[in-house]
């Protein structure tokens, strides 16, 4: 690929991933044009919606294959059962926090969740983290008590939030599915449950699908295009930009429903709070400056590796007998070495053995 087509696939990366953590930062708009359906009958519609919208995107584009072979592997359809769980209550808890004037709280969630993560593969995965990570987890936890103290209870939303996206994470690593195909298969696990409760719902007259208007059944049909479309962005930004630069647009969505919490929806932010938030923001400055210096580590050691490799790929030369190359060996009679063997030792005993991989991973949003 030449240097101008990477620059245009960069680009279109970037601009992907903007529309994706856009969408999903601008979607608190988007739950209150739904009322007067409740946040269970939004949520179901959002998981029937989501698997037609799904369904018809692998039609189009005859990606079914991954699905056979998930129906033969008992252990991963298990871990993805759990995925649509978890995100179940996810989705639900951000839609009812979202209408019930708790946007500020919900954006908390997200904003803490990269710490959370880090929490989790300490406690389950038994990660080892580098100084900085302890000193940013130690300020998270300071800020969730300091909000507490300002909440007058513990930021329960956020935290449900923080964990249930965290854990969901942690489940879909180990699955291993495209983005597109695990929304797939958790939304059709999910999708009879939410398709009976709808009907249920519309037996005893609870159901607005039909009562409220035409327009008022189109917006709770688009939940599928509302929930598909960021993921789909983001797919596409995921395979052209690092993973260091998804982790910065990541915070994006948080900072979006943050504003629209204060200026659009005029929820309140006494002192008490505003500390708690500057505590969270601080522990993700630190957090994602640590991320970056590893990432930037990572692409030096990674450059040197590619630079040993070259080095030693020269054209060889014959040595004379009993010659000894640095390591210590004698060369036999008429062997050749290649040319400049003894700097390609050299340097490989200067590069570091492992490399450390950066921490902050892109998130995807309710």
């Amino acid at each position: 690929m030449t240097g101008t087509s990477k620059g245009g696939e960069g680009r279109i990366g970037l601009l992907n991933g903007f529309a994706a953590y856009g969408m999903w930062g601008l979607v608190p708009l988007f739950w209150p044009l739904l009322k007067p359906a409740g946040a269970a009958e939004i949520l179901a519609h959002r998981m029937v919606w989501s698997l037609a919208f799904v369904a018809a995107a692998l039609i189009v584009v005859r990606r079914w294959k991954w699905a056979g072979e998930l129906l033969r592997q008992p252990r991963r359809l298990a871990l993805v059962t759990v995925a649509a769980a978890v995100i179940t209550v996810n989705w639900g808890v951000y839609i009812w926090a979202v209408n019930s004037g708790h946007v500020v709280e919900a954006s908390l969630g997200y904003f803490i969740n990269p710490l959370v993560t880090i929490a989790i593969g300490v406690l389950l995965l038994k990660e080892r983290l580098r100084p900085v990570q302890w000193v940013a987890v130690g300020i998270g936890l300071a800020a969730v008590l300091v909000l507490t103290v300002g909440y007058g209870r513990p930021p329960w939303i956020s935290l449900c939030l923080a964990f249930s996206f965290a854990t969901y994470g942690l489940v879909k690593k180990k699955v291993n599915l495209g983005g597109v195909e695990s929304l797939a298969a958790e939304t059709a696990i999910q999708f009879l449950p939410a398709l009976g409760y709808l009907l249920w719902l519309s037996s005893h007259g609870g159901s607005t699908f039909t009562g409220e208007g035409v327009g008022h059944s189109v917006l709770l049909a688009s939940t599928g295009i509302v929930t598909a479309l960021p993921l789909v962005c983001f797919g596409a930004a995921a395979i052209r930009v690092p993973l260091s630069t998804l982790g910065l647009l990541q915070y994006m969505a948080p900072v979006f429903q943050f504003l629209l919490g204060i200026l659009y929806f005029g929820e309140a932010m006494p002192p008490e709070r505003w500390a708690g938030f500057a505590l969270v923001w601080l522990a993700l400055v630190l957090l994602t400056g640590d991320a970056w210096r590893s990432s930037v580590r990572t692409a030096r050691s990674a450059r040197a590796a590619r630079s040993l490799a070259a080095e030693t790929r020269v054209p060889s030369t014959t040595v004379p007998t009993g010659t000894t190359v640095p390591t210590g060996s004698t060369v036999p009679t008429g062997s050749t070495v290649p040319t400049g063997t003894a700097g390609a030792v050299r340097k490989a005993e200067s590069v570091p053995s492992a490399v450390e991989a950066p921490e902050i991973s892109p998130i995807t949003k309710p």
